[in-house]
């Protein structure tokens, strides 16, 4: 006998939408399963909502770059000038995680006209990073020059031009546009020799096709792609040493690098996203962003209601932000130092792509940890909202090489 499947009430009731459901957002009310239109726009001004708050927590470490342009630019420090703490760094220059015993340097990276070349000092500890603070390289001691100084050549998005065929550490990048930042260590507890390696050994310039890193034969057997002239003035450029940067003194200086907890951050977001190329952005708060209205090649101009909703989520956002930074929980991987300790690192679970923890560095060698699959949004927060910079070397455990970051923001 042919036994006939039943699916169960409780199956039933689980699949269906009661025409009237009470929630924290009042009654909404589904005749006939269809909501009524006072529901939908209730349910829509709901998703808004949430929509900008997840801009605001996802977006942030580009809105947090973003903001720190705004304000070299405001500051009269233009692209590729250097901000050079050459007396440490004090409270007038309001910028995320700055110490105040090291010589810092500071400068933004425009690739917008071609490929870019960075020859680091030696003895400098650097990262480099795109301008959704993602990371590219580490100039300097943590990177393959070692320490060493070196010359770099940044390569940006969509580039088909020649590249040299050696001499630099070539990099291609996703955004147009690069920070690079570093610190020079004291001498004797003087800054001074620091601040005179920074300033004769950093250089920034454009790339010039066939000049060093490009061999002659390349260039007249037409290796390079496409072909190249040989000209006098591409050897003329090929020789002449570049000049050095334009370094404005940090110490003192007012800069606010700092982005906003209102609702201009959201201009600031549109601001970058019309900058960058479309494919830099992660799809997923590409989404988030153009629930808002921010999207590439369309004016951002929100309504009234859009204007209020942001207005709002900003709010809760940058609470939210801050609770997650100033009180992150063990369950979320925050690691704590000792049973009562207030001290804590979250890139020591999550790494610098806060999904999976840093390898062990042990006598056996580099071990892998797993990874879940799993991005801890919770400790990109926590991080993004206190700090500027990521790289893998954040989280390595090698003295005068790596950089780990310990926070502490309550006595109990």
């Amino acid at each position: 006998m042919q036994r006939t499947a039943q699916i169960s009430p409780q199956a039933m009731e689980s699949v269906s939408t009661p025409e009237r459901v009470e929630t924290h957002l009042g009654t909404l009310e589904f005749p006939l399963g269809v909501p009524t239109e006072e529901t939908a726009n209730r349910v829509y001004d709901h998703v808004g909502h949430v929509r900008a708050v997840s801009a605001f927590l996802d977006a942030y470490s580009g809105v947090s770059l973003w903001a720190a342009r705004r304000g070299f630019l405001e500051a009269g420090i233009q692209d590729h000038d250097v901000l050079l703490f050459s007396e440490f760094m004090d409270p007038k220059t309001l910028v995320l995680t700055g110490n105040a015993d090291t010589v810092y340097f500071l400068t933004f990276l425009d690739l917008t006209e071609g490929p870019l070349v960075v020859e680091v000092p030696p003895l400098a500890l650097c990262f480099l990073n795109d301008m959704w603070f993602r990371w590219v390289a580490d100039p300097g001691m943590a990177g393959p020059d070692r320490g060493a100084g070196g010359k770099y050549l940044f390569v940006p998005p969509g580039h088909e031009g020649p590249v040299p065929e050696g001499g630099f550490f070539t990099l291609r990048t996703r955004t147009t546009r690069l920070i690079l930042g570093g610190r020079a260590f004291l001498e004797d507890d003087d800054p001074k020799p620091a601040v005179e390696r920074v300033k004769e050994g950093l250089h920034l310039y454009r790339y010039v096709p066939g000049f060093y890193g490009t061999s002659i034969g390349e260039i007249v057997t037409g290796g390079t792609a496409p072909p190249l002239p040989w000209t006098a003035q591409t050897w003329t450029a090929a020789l002449h040493r570049p000049d050095p940067p334009r370094f404005v003194e940090g110490s003192g200086l007012p800069v606010n690098t700092v982005p906003p907890g209102d609702a201009t951050y959201f201009d600031f977001a549109s601001e970058l996203v019309h900058d960058q190329p479309a494919e830099a952005l992660d799809p997923e708060i590409a989404g988030a962003l153009a629930a808002v209205g921010i999207v590439k090649g369309r004016p951002f101009e929100p309504d009234a209601r859009m204007r209020e909703i942001l207005t709002e989520a900003a709010a809760v956002g940058n609470a939210t932000a801050r609770t997650l930074a100033c009180r992150p929980r063990p369950a979320e991987g925050a690691h704590y130092y000792g049973a009562s300790s207030r001290w804590l690192n979250g890139l020591l679970v999550s790494g610098h792509e806060f999904l999976a923890p840093p390898a062990d560095i042990t006598d056996r060698g580099v071990e892998p940890r797993p990874n879940d699959g799993a991005r801890k949004l919770n400790l990109r927060s926590w991080w993004w909202y206190l700090g500027v910079g990521i790289s893998p070397a954040f989280t390595a455990p090698l003295p005068g090489v790596g950089s780990q970051y310990l926070f502490s923001l309550a006595d109990q």
